[in-house]
């Protein structure tokens, strides 16, 4: 909860506790603040296992953590569960060959036929139009491809 407070924040802190409630009080404040923490820990404990024996036992290891969407999606889709596939989809999504059709497709060029593999991407990869050599002139009577996205 306090894991950006620096130590010159901290000192103002208790500079600010000691003008307040002044060196008498400030012992019995402390206490009572540590008090009501701890009370509002346990009611939180408390009502966390009436919730997990409410629900049953399917629900015994669920966290309240997990309803933050950041932690579900992380545990659903990044750790060891791939009910959906998402590992096969990873490895096989090559950037290079899909930016090398895109590329043939705004020149007007054929491109292979895909299979979708990574090793067919990986045997391909001497296919892919090299972008730093210029490209063929059109012959005269040619016109050049007409992108309508384009303009």
């Amino acid at each position: 909860m306090f894991n950006d407070i620096g130590a010159l924040e901290l000192l103002t802190l208790v500079v600010l506790a000691v003008l307040v409630f002044g060196p008498e009080k400030l012992p019995k404040v402390i206490q009572d603040v540590t008090r009501t923490i701890r009370k509002i820990r346990e009611f939180s404990d408390s009502a966390k296992e009436d919730i997990r024996s409410e629900l049953g036992p399917q629900f015994k290891d669920f966290e309240f953590e997990d309803l933050n969407p950041k932690t579900f999606v992380r545990k659903q889709l990044m750790d060891g569960n791939d009910d959906l596939g998402l590992k096969e989809i990873r490895e096989s999504f090559d950037l290079r060959k899909e930016m090398a059709e895109v590329t043939d497709a705004v020149n007007g060029r054929e491109t292979a036929p895909s299979t979708g593999t990574v090793a067919a991407a990986a045997s391909g990869a001497a296919a892919t139009p090299d972008l730093l050599k210029k490209p063929a002139q059109p012959v005269k009577d040619e016109r050049p491809p007409f992108d309508a996205d384009a303009t």
